[in-house]
């Protein structure tokens, strides 16, 4: 049996940054996955996910974040490749609300520089915004997005540079303990390896291989849409390729009807935008309906109607993604309960791309080391130990 020091299961976007901060300590590394990094059939493509600072989910996120910035900043160094690109970001919506209220509470624990706008000032700086007059908007110039599939194959890109090995086309079947130090045995389609530590990082498929059976997840089935806007065309013939119609910085809505966010035009697909609320529940992350949902396209087109009218309700492109999602929302990192050199990420309920680099390095930390500097006690998967098996 094929022995390493440590085995990575799952390749997308936690799983390539874990191989690629154990390979470059000088550890060897397997990565396995059933698709090859910057595939289409999992949580982490559609070309692009936002970053921000000033995180309305928790306040504790945002130490993790600006280590996250740095570590994009570096992959983008080492490959020569753009990854992050700060457009800014206003996010508006009732002042009470959870997402206006939160990112200005961590601004104002933090100290981050963020400006808050009455909704006429807002749209008077961005003339494509029609927001309510009771809202108010919280910008964020140092916001923006990433590449998504770029920065996914970049991980993997370094990883292998530093002698990790990444096979896909790999059905991981399950893991094992084994031997008088306990090393961990993984199962596959191919045949059994063997490691002194696991990294599980399945994305959607991590329900059943990290085997707690008090951490319930759900996968949901969400869409991505992209519509024609004003000044694609001109982008098209060789404008600049990352500004946006009127000016317009990524955006989020926090509406009565759910929380939308998107993107200005980026290529001929013209502006993105999806819903981060609702979702359909899959059962079965391999046997996803990928066909465009017009229920879904129909509640977008109400947002865009509403607050961004200048855009041309005419669909250009539609993709899918999967949500794996926590009890709680917030993610799940830490060493597993009663395996101690397996460290899980998981239940990252559709707001954790952005952390991909500094997953990894905390999964490389918690792996190697058994700990990590960085602040993730709140994301413990032992907080779940009085949930009934099941729950959620």
């Amino acid at each position: 049996m094929e022995r390493f020091d440590a085995i990575v299961v799952g390749t997308g976007g936690m799983g390539a940054a874990a191989a690629m901060h154990l390979a470059a300590r000088g550890t060897r590394v397997l990565g396995l996955d059933r698709f090859p990094p910057g595939h289409a059939r999992g949580s982490s493509h559609g070309q692009t996910r936002l970053i921000r600072l000033a995180y309305f989910e928790h306040p504790d996120y945002v130490p993790l974040l600006r280590r996250g910035y740095a570590l994009w900043r570096e992959l983008e160094q080492a490959t020569g490749r753009r990854l992050l690109v700060e457009s800014g970001l206003v996010l508006a919506g009732p002042p009470g609300g959870e997402a206006v209220a939160g990112a200005l509470r961590s601004a104002a624990l933090h100290q981050l520089a963020v400006e808050r706008l009455p909704a006429a000032d807002a749209m008077a700086r961005w003339p494509a915004l029609r927001l309510p007059d009771h809202w108010s908007a919280v910008h964020e110039a140092c916001a923006g997005h990433l590449f998504v599939e770029e920065c996914v194959t970049a991980h993997a890109e370094v990883a292998i540079g530093h002698g990790a090995r990444l096979e896909h086309g790999v059905e991981v079947r399950g893991w094992r303990t084994a031997g008088p130090h306990r090393h961990v045995v993984v199962d596959t389609d191919r045949g059994s390896y063997a490691a002194d530590r696991l990294v599980v990082a399945a994305g959607a498929w991590a329900h059943d291989l990290i085997r707690m059976p008090t951490l319930p997840l759900r996968v949901l089935r969400k869409s991505l849409f992209w519509y024609e806007a004003a000044g694609t065309a001109t982008r098209r013939r060789g404008g600049h390729p990352h500004g946006g119609a009127d000016g317009l910085p990524c955006f989020a809505f926090d509406t009565p009807a759910g929380f939308f966010y998107g993107f200005p035009p980026l290529d001929a697909r013209g502006l993105k935008i999806a819903e981060h609320t609702g979702g359909e529940p899959v059962h079965d992350p391999l046997e996803v309906d990928r066909s465009l949902d017009t229920r879904e396209r129909d509640r977008v087109e109400r947002v865009l109607a509403a607050h961004l009218p200048g855009v041309e309700r005419r669909l250009t492109d539609h993709a899918v993604c999967l949500y794996t999602m926590s009890p709680d929302g917030h993610f799940v990192v830490g060493l597993h309960r009663e395996h101690p050199q397996v460290a899980i990420a998981a239940g990252f309920s559709g707001h954790g791309f952005k952390f991909a680099g500094v997953i990894g390095e905390i999964l490389a930390d918690l792996a190697l080391d058994g700990r990590t500097s960085l602040p993730i006690g709140f994301l413990s998967p032992d907080r779940f130990t009085s949930l009934p098996a099941g729950s959620g």
